[in-house]
């Protein structure tokens, strides 16, 4: 059985590989002939979200290890 600190671990691995491929989607079609603004904006949020929740992940296992919950 998965402990609830895996879990969690590999459900924000999860969470920030989807919104990495959300950025490099958007950043495509920002760059095919029908892209426009709104893709660009849309890439730039996806990679933004990922960047907070990897250093959330971070963040996390720092306390986790601190705190004792290996």
């Amino acid at each position: 059985m998965m402990s609830l600190r895996a879990f969690h671990l590999a459900f924000i691995a999860a969470s920030i590989a989807l919104a990495a491929l959300t950025a490099a989607w958007g950043a495509a079609t920002y760059g095919s002939e029908r892209g426009g603004a709104g893709h660009l904006a849309f890439a730039a949020g996806a990679a933004a979200s990922a960047v907070g929740m990897a250093a959330y992940l971070v963040a996390f296992v720092r306390k986790s290890r601190r705190i004792g919950m290996e």
